[in-house]
């Protein structure tokens, strides 16, 4: 059957179209087939909230690179899709969406709140996941998952219920980061630092029963002092020894608080003292446990200060900080201010200034926890790649902190803690808990916290596959094999991963982590809102469609670098798309009813030209599937693109064009048959980057399979191991480099044939040329080629150029015409005469050299000397031409 491609490739027309066909033909999806080896990605699951970004783009390209590739390859493999809860943003969402309608979320209620949530959770979830079709995932649709659908809930509850019995999850009174706007504490993983301007406020703490004597500190929050148990300095600090035990007044308050001595105090920094402030600070949280100082809390949740805080009751925690340096000044105690730039937590999301806050939360024990984890990457089980995260990963793992796992929101896996309010008695249990165990009370209440939504994503590889129970899909399909990611989510999730791979499934979650950079605009800065400098994938899509942008983020892509977004980077893909379109129509045009198999036994007649690309793309498959599964993904499309676009279409088809053309010629059905392997094979290696045209272009160049993305991957053939024929045709490729540099060097256009003559000794060389005779002509513009043994009837005049082993020449007449060339050059003597005369009058006037700036005069000098050489080159190409 007659089979043609549309004259121009338009992505719009057909990306749809193929996208449905893989759906409805079910290719995606993935089954337990024990005759197959499996091979599976879980992919980072998106936020409902979230819509398609260039981040999103990377990753999932990135994936499904890996996925098309394993799949071809014979793998059975999945890729498990799915999307986040992702409570902090999901409840500010709704919140605001509420706001606008003038409803306060209390108003509704808890219950009322999460009808809505999941309603805008209907409406809006799926928003990513229609994208993430739009670029072409192929993951498997049908075993799709969300954090908090049925089965990931049970796995959460388990996990919850399992690590307290085995006493590491606890309850208790932690420092831990709250965000005041959030009103929720967030983990360590969850603040960003950042360098902020500030000041250290040096204040005189005056001492009890001695008149006249103070004790400074410098602080950076002077409104905590409200909450300062004690003074400490360091007990080998010889200026402060008699001041242990003793007591201090501290200042805006009726409080006397004691000085007590810790090695924590750093006696080189500030003034040797420091305030301890247990409620406020991790590490004088710290300080105050070895010293039972009180934890004295004066902030609300909304970081105003609470009642404790006396007149200052009521303020903002920067207006009570304002008011109260006004105070100790009025009062003679502030001693000086100085201007510092320190590190300053804020929350990731919202980003407001987190406030280090003492708080009765739940923490997960991460001492035990965390030792599997970091032996499976010492030891090999897991590899980071790439292999410089691993001091990343380590330096997070050897300063880990127990994790505070739960959040004062409403959105989320709650706690499965039960309080009886007449007796006391907690209760975790799977099952809600309505009278108390102990006294049997009906007034119980579950705990109103809901867990870190990491703590639901950190069981995303066994708990998409079914655990707790035990499914075949778990059997088969774990452990996974790579995990794709940006590295900026390492601590957030990849560690917390591990670990629970480790603890609930006793072993790796995955193979290897391949982490990938983020995509920063032309300029390299950070794709923000703030800056408005996003680029929406759709609209790229839209624009050059789904190939053009995954070709993009992978060129150049190596694992975990950045890599910068150019608009024009993107028409280069495009433009490498319409170049394969280009050449496929090409081929399918002197094979319109694809009577050429490719699938055929390799045909007689090869000539050493087809023997050459056939080698060189069985090389390139070795190559490519090596950078594969080696996950250099970025080096092997680079092979790729080099190979399609020069080997393939510059110098392949520009060879066989005379034998296409000529009917008489024996080795045309070769031709043919050796551009269409060689372009079917190279589809299949480029069908992970560019599923879309490869998939439209094979349906249509050969009728034996039904898709692209179901066929074999190319594997390596000592029968395509063409050594010779391939040094063969790079002798004949270098003899028309060479050729085509001295016409650009000559300015002889190409539509001017000449005779080009073949020199050597060596007859090897000779019988190369002849047998390449019919393109090289072709190759070489040449009128005729001529192949001896030695420089008997060459013209004196010849052009030269050497190639090893063989000298080409040209004879100059047949390049120029040598009248023409003597009228253009004795224009140009002519001209540079004047300019020459020109310069020197200038040089030679002394009205000019005396009043003319110094660079003008030298500019002038400059322009004499480059006239000069010039008019010395035109005058020796004069005396060659004029005999």
């Amino acid at each position: 059957m007659s089979k043609e491609l549309e004259k121009n490739y338009n992505p719009s027309e057909i990306e749809e179209r193929l996208y449905q066909k893989w759906l409805d033909k079910k290719y995606f999806h993935a089954e337990v087939n024990r005759d197959k080896k499996p091979f599976t990605i879980v992919m980072p699951p998106p936020n409902i909230t979230g819509k398609l970004h260039m981040g999103h783009a990377l990753d999932n390209t990135m994936q499904d690179i890996l996925i098309r590739f394993k799949r071809m390859q014979g793998y059975e493999a999945l890729w498990v899709p799915g999307t986040d809860h992702a409570s902090i943003s999901t409840e500010v969402k709704v919140t605001n969406a509420l706001k606008d309608e003038g409803i306060d979320k209390h108003e509704l209620g808890r219950e009322g709140f999460l009808k809505r949530t999941w309603e805008w959770k209907k409406e809006y979830g799926g928003t990513i996941t229609s994208q993430l079709r739009k670029i072409g995932s192929s993951c498997d649709w049908d075993r799709e998952r969300f954090t908090m659908d049925e089965g990931c809930s049970k796995a959460v509850q388990e996990v919850f219920i399992k690590l307290y019995e085995k006493g590491l999850i606890y309850k208790g009174s932690r420092i831990v980061n709250w965000c005041p706007v959030c009103n929720t504490s967030i983990s360590d993983a969850e603040v960003e630092h950042e360098e902020q301007a500030g000041h250290f406020w040096h204040i005189n703490y005056p001492v009890v029963g001695e008149e006249g004597r103070f004790v400074e500190i410098a602080t950076t929050r002077p409104e905590t002092l409200l909450g300062d148990s004690a003074l400490a300095v360091n007990p080998n600090d010889d200026r402060y020894k008699d001041l242990v035990g003793k007591m201090v007044e501290l200042p805006l308050t009726d409080r006397q608080i004691p000085i007590i001595a810790d090695e924590y105090v750093d006696m080189e920094f500030g003034t040797g003292v420091v305030k301890i402030t247990p409620a406020h600070d991790p590490n004088d949280f710290e300080v105050g446990k070895r010293h039972n100082l009180p934890e004295i809390n004066i902030l609300n949740d909304d970081a105003t200060i609470n009642n404790l805080g006396g007149k200052y009751a009521g303020m903002d925690r920067y207006e009570a900080r304002k008011a109260m340096v006004a105070d100790l000044d009025a009062q003679g105690l502030l001693v000086r201010v100085e201007d510092h730039v320190h590190n300053v937590g804020t929350h990731d999301r919202c980003k407001t200034t987190v406030e280090p806050m003492i708080k009765q939360q739940w923490f997960v024990k991460m001492d035990e926890l965390i030792k599997p984890a970091v032996e499976g990457v010492k030891n090999g089980d897991i590899e980071l790649m790439p292999a410089s995260m691993d001091k990343t990963y380590f330096n997070w793992t050897d300063n880990i902190r127990d994790w505070c796992i739960s959040r004062q929101l409403w959105w989320g896996h709650r706690i499965p803690a039960y309080y009886c309010k007449d007796c006391g008695e907690m209760t975790v249990s799977r099952e809600a808990v309505c009278s108390c165990p102990k006294c049997g009370s009906k007034n119980v209440e579950q705990d109103p916290d809901t867990l870190d939504t990491w703590f639901s994503s950190a069981l995303w590889p066994f708990s998409t596959l079914g655990w707790p129970d035990k499914t075949p899909e778990l059997e088969y399909f774990y452990p996974t094999d790579v995990l794709v990611t940006g590295y900026d989510i390492i601590f957030f999730w990849v560690i917390r991963m591990i670990f629970s791979g480790y603890e609930h499934m006793g072993e790796k979650p995955f193979g290897k982590v391949l982490f990938h950079g983020l995509v920063r605009d032309s300029q390299g800065r950070k794709m923000s809102k703030s800056l408005g400098n996003g680029i929406d994938p759709l609209e790229v899509i839209d624009k050059y469609g789904a190939d053009a942008l995954r070709y993009t983020l992978i060129t150049g892509n190596a694992p975990g670098n950045d890599m910068r977004f150019y608009w024009e980077r993107v028409e280069a893909s495009r433009n490498f798309a319409n170049k394969v379109w280009n050449a496929s129509r090409f081929i399918m045009m002197n094979d319109p009813d694809n009577k050429v198999k490719a699938t055929d036994a390799q045909p007689e007649n090869l000539t050493a030209a087809d023997k050459w690309i056939l080698s060189k793309m069985n090389n390139l498959i070795q190559e490519v599937t090596d950078n594969m599964e080696k996950y250099e993904l970025g080096i092997a499309v680079a092979k790729l693109n080099d190979f399609i676009w020069e080997e393939f279409c510059d110098w392949y088809i520009e060879m066989v064009k005379p034998r296409l053309y000529n009917d008489e010629d024996t080795t045309k059905k070769a031709a043919i048959w050796t551009l269409k392997k060689v372009l079917i094979d190279a589809l299949k290696l480029l069908h992970p980057y560019m599923p879309f045209i490869t998939e439209e272009i094979f349906c249509n160049i050969q009728d034996e399979e039904e898709s692209i993305m179901i066929s074999a991957w190319p594997v390596y053939s000592e029968a395509f191991n063409f050594a010779e024929d391939e040094n063969a045709i790079e002798t004949i490729k270098q003899a028309v480099r060479n050729i085509r540099n001295v016409r650009a060097e000559m300015n002889v256009a190409p539509s001017r044939k000449a005779k080009v003559f073949v020199v050597s000794e060596d007859a090897k060389i000779r019988d190369i040329f002849e047998n390449g005779k019919v393109f090289f002509a072709t190759l070489g513009y040449a009128s005729e080629v001529v192949i001896q043994q030695d420089k008997s009837g060459i013209p004196d005049d010849a052009v030269s150029t050497v190639i090893p082993d063989a000298v080409i020449y040209i004879p100059f007449a047949e390049l120029v015409d040598i009248d023409k060339e003597i009228e253009r050059l004795q224009k140009e003597e002519k001209k540079l005469n004047g300019e020459i005369a020109r310069c020197n009058g200038m040089l030679n006037n002394e009205k000019f050299t005396s009043k003319a700036p110094q660079a003008k005069i030298d500019e002038e000098k400059a322009k004499l000397e480059k006239y000069t050489q010039m008019l010395a080159q035109v005058q020796e190409r004069l005396k060659t031409l004029v005999k």
